[in-house]
């Protein structure tokens, strides 16, 4: 029997709950596949075709979320966007992805930064974004400031006229931060240094780059090893506990001799050590 019934489904219910990764590329083409998709290999493996690439398109970030959790996508102007997981279109392993452009209404120039997994609730309201520039600014703002966010975005951190967002990271309140620069120095300290901020509030210093740039961050909570990679491939794994907490503003302590022979530093994470 067919009888007429207010609908009470919504698009999200019909959508498969489930363990998805999401890239984006540096020339800003985004995708989600599942997690399955990818097999583990050995050390030194030539790894599976994980997208499809223009000659000058190199993968810039990637994620693991549930496809309904808020993906909050960060750029390097300072605004913040939001969309759920399974707004990003599924495709193959070797696709390339759509322009971000057809999915957030972004300006020209602007590039995605940093990619958040938000998992709405009430525990949000205790946790904290915290942003890092490319010259060494932080900022740390109450999670409440991005609980609504419109089609257009929101400012999420004024920005100095030379200046762009490197990146953003969910913290609780009382994290570590590690911040390291393209000559090879790092600097860890106390969130509770920075004190929360509004969201047009401009930042204070937290890492002195002493004329390089800001090239990673990382928070204790991602893991007890530091994990450094040089332009050359050259990489290295450091215990935390070897960084000395100081002060923000500081210019840090040496975490990868820079030579000829390996290259500026690069990238800079934290990692448990039994990642892949």
């Amino acid at each position: 029997e067919i009888v007429e019934a207010a609908s009470d489904i919504d698009d999200a219910d019909l959508i498969p709950v489930e363990e998805c990764m999401i890239a984006i590329t540096t020339n800003g083409y985004i995708k989600r596949t599942s997690v399955d998709t990818y097999k583990i290999q050995n050390r030194g493996g030539k790894g599976v075709k994980g997208m499809t690439l223009n000659s000058d398109d190199i993968i810039d970030q990637a994620i693991t979320m549930s496809s309904h959790d808020d993906l909050l996508l960060f750029t390097n102007f300072g605004k913040v966007y939001r969309i759920k997981g399974f707004n990003v279109p599924a495709a193959s392993r070797i696709s390339k992805g759509i322009p971000v452009v057809n999915l957030l209404n972004m300006s020209p120039n602007e590039k995605v930064r940093a990619l958040v997994d938000v998992v709405p609730g009430p525990e949000l309201e205790d946790k904290f974004m915290f942003f890092v520039t490319k010259s060494g600014l932080v900022k740390r703002v109450p999670m409440g400031e991005f609980l609504s966010i419109r089609q257009s975005g929101k400012i999420a951190i004024s920005l100095r006229e030379d200046d762009e967002l490197f990146g953003a990271q969910l913290t609780n309140g009382h994290d570590e931060i590690i911040i390291g620069g393209s000559n090879g120095k790092a600097i860890r300290f106390n969130e509770d240094d920075v004190r929360p901020m509004g969201r047009n509030a401009a930042g204070v210093k937290g890492f002195n780059t002493d004329g390089s740039v800001v090239v990673g961050m990382a928070t204790d909570k991602m893991g007890g090893y530091i994990l450094s990679v040089t332009e050359k491939g050259y990489g290295k794994k450091t215990a935390l506990e070897e960084y000395r907490m100081t002060k923000r503003g500081a210019k840090g302590v040496s975490t990868v001799n820079i030579t000829d022979k390996n290259g500026p530093l690069m990238c800079l994470r934290a990692v448990y050590g039994d990642e892949d």
